[in-house]
């Protein structure tokens, strides 16, 4: 029977478990929110990162979260190149590059989730760390340390995130080239290299939330499959481009399907997702937030 505590429970562990949704979002809300860029592979791209946290810690005893931090300058660099191969390939040549965009990064996708089953095989993988499988027991309710730990990580992010692209050059630049970038050209800026630029950190971000991602549960090569549709989702509820609106449609993605969970069982959490996707864009396909100015 469904109860007050039960729904307690639900709530509590959907706001962290959002929260978790808006560290593994913001890179997308960057690529894909501020740079037009359908970087449908964004989730290939965390689970990556997962990987390779995995492999510092199962070899070298590297804390996941120290490991989410030594690949990040690695996952800037890669984020710079991919952009440039995309915006060379595609994007330079003209107004279909959004179509073309899609199966370029689907393709970068199916390419990284087939290294990953060859260095790794199919098995699920997972991390140690002190604060992995332990949890504060409040009463009755039991709150996972790690999901306390995505937490605390997805609020720095976002804070992070949010004071770079408003009190920097290079923030306020970014969020110029998503306004106008003829106008940027005008004042001597190169949005191509803007672009670039905010898509390495967009890319950079997810070394981190990577670590989150194999904290929070165990990886295997196809879970950005999963994650497709909840990242995506988080970014278009959110409005496009706004950080701390990703917080508050994670959240909100969270608790719902948490609740959903608790009253219907597992089977039905999934579709929330994209149920929610198809929502807002039919009421408000601005986002909740709209985007960002």
């Amino acid at each position: 029977m469904f109860s007050f505590e039960l729904l307690l429970d639900a709530v509590v562990i959907g706001v962290l478990l959002g929260c978790f949704y808006a560290a593994v979002s913001l890179g997308l809300s960057v690529s894909f929110g501020l740079l037009d860029v359908p970087h449908v592979a964004h989730p290939a791209f965390l689970v990556l990162a997962s990987y390779a946290v995995f492999f510092l810690n199962e070899h070298y005893g590297v804390d996941p979260l120290l490991a989410g931090l030594l690949i990040t300058p690695i996952f800037f660099l890669f984020g710079l190149a991919a952009y440039r191969l995309y915006y060379e390939t595609f994007e330079k040549r003209g107004s279909d590059a959004g179509v073309r965009g899609i199966a370029f990064f689907f393709g970068i996708a199916f390419i990284i989730e087939v290294l990953i089953i060859l260095q790794f095989g199919v098995d699920q993988r997972s991390v140690t760390a002190t604060y992995v499988g332990k949890a504060w027991r409040i009463g009755d309710m039991r709150i996972p340390f790690r999901l306390v730990v995505a937490f605390g990580v997805a609020a720095a992010l976002t804070i992070l995130l949010t004071l770079y692209l408003s009190r920097t050059y290079m923030g306020r630049a970014i969020r110029a080239v998503a306004q106008d970038q003829e106008a940027l050209r005008l004042m001597g800026a190169n949005p191509i290299r803007i672009k670039q630029w905010a898509f390495g950190i967009a890319t950079a971000v997810l070394g981190i939330a990577g670590a989150l991602l194999i904290i929070v549960a165990p990886v295997e090569p196809t879970l950005d499959r999963t994650y497709i549709g909840r990242t995506f989702c988080v970014v278009v509820m959110a409005g496009l481009g706004s950080m701390s609106g990703t917080l508050v449609a994670a959240i909100i993605l969270g608790v719902a399907e948490t609740i959903v969970l608790t009253l219907f069982g597992a089977s039905w959490a999934p579709a929330i997702s994209f149920a929610m996707l198809l929502g807002v864009l039919a009421v408000r396909p601005q986002g909740l937030f709209g985007r960002l100015s």
